[in-house]
């Protein structure tokens, strides 16, 4: 029986500008972009593998473009529940000189909703990979469900990846949602950020200050990406920085939605397992400077860099994943 991938989070339809003018509409969402690419490639590598989405969408027209734009990616959308009389999310992603993106979103968080049968229904087993994140983790409308599915993941003894991904429009509702953030780290087996995010939510973006000071007692594996300067991990075990490469980029959206589809990639094509994960890096550096986690960076900045340089928020149908192989 193959490993499955669950994603819990929010969709979108990204309206993407240059120069103010809009290029392009194409469903989208942190979770949800990383799951598409990887509904393009993991088959390769295990057929048996299956790819949810939890999340919600309106019953409106840009609502139905999302769920079939799911289904011909290759995610079940037995999960996802489409809310009576509500409109979908949108969010405008502005391109600047340098195509890094500015967003605004038309979103309406309040009215956010999860049906309870859908959510119940989800199964994990073990050593699945469970990957959330932004801001629909931590949205106390829907924490109820939320928090179950994470519960009943870590008891099922999936593998959990959060993926901070903080906007600065929600720094206002820090008072409400930190404890949330918190304890969606505790859950967690693998913690990923941006210094950005860590910036604006404890005003820093110091790897190494972060990690002891914020995630070191929550959650053991930590990796921080800073844009064009190398990934930052952190184990407990010791610690790596891993070069990212050049590129001329064509958009950043969706940059590190697909570092994490190529981190989950590498969890199933190398075949780790949760308790692997708990154990990497124990006998002290080897494994940090020359095992797993640097060809699993080496995929992960690989699909972030095919989605740069693409209009698109996910990999190519056709992306070949860059070949590894062996244990070192």
């Amino acid at each position: 029986m193959g490993r499955n991938i669950i994603g819990i989070g929010e969709t979108v339809l990204d309206v993407i500008f240059r120069n103010d003018n809009p290029t392009a509409a194409v469903p989208g969402g942190s979770t949800f972009n990383a799951l598409v690419s990887l509904g393009r490639t993991i088959k390769k590598v295990s057929p048996e593998s299956e790819i949810r989405m939890v999340t919600e969408v309106g019953d409106d027209h840009i609502g139905d473009i999302i769920v079939s734009f799911m289904e011909k990616n290759g995610i079940c959308t037995d999960a996802v529940t489409r809310n009576k009389g509500s409109q979908s999310h949108i969010s405008m992603a502005f391109l600047d000189e340098n195509n890094d993106a500015r967003y605004e979103f038309y979103k309406d968080h309040a009215h956010a909703g999860l049906s309870a049968e859908r959510v119940g229904a989800v199964e994990f087993k073990k050593d699945d990979i469970v990957l959330f994140g932004s801001y629909f983790a931590i949205n106390p409308v829907i924490r109820e469900h939320t928090r179950e599915l994470l519960s009943r993941a870590s008891a099922s003894g999936a593998i959990i990846y959060y993926d901070i991904n903080f906007r600065p429009n929600h720094i206002k509702d820090l008072p409400e949602t930190m404890g949330n953030i918190v304890e969606n780290c505790r859950f967690s087996d693998v913690v990923r950020g941006s210094a950005e995010d860590f910036q604006f939510l404890f005003g820093t973006g110091d790897g190494r200050e972060i990690y002891e000071k914020h995630i070191a007692p929550l959650c053991r594996n930590f990796i921080l990406t800073r844009g064009s300067a190398p990934v930052q991990v952190f184990t407990g075990d010791g610690e790596m920085e891993f070069p990212v490469e050049q590129i001329e980029t064509v958009s950043t959206i969706g940059a590190g939605d697909n570092f994490n589809a190529g981190f989950v990639y590498s969890l199933i094509s190398e075949g780790i397992r949760l308790q692997d994960l708990k154990d990497l890096g124990r006998d002290g550096r080897k494994h940090i400077d020359s095992g797993w986690w640097s060809r699993s960076l080496c995929i992960a900045t690989s699909f972030s860099a095919a989605a740069c340089r693409s209009t698109f928020n996910y990999v190519d149908e056709d992306f070949e994943v860059f070949k590894i192989s062996g244990w070192i």
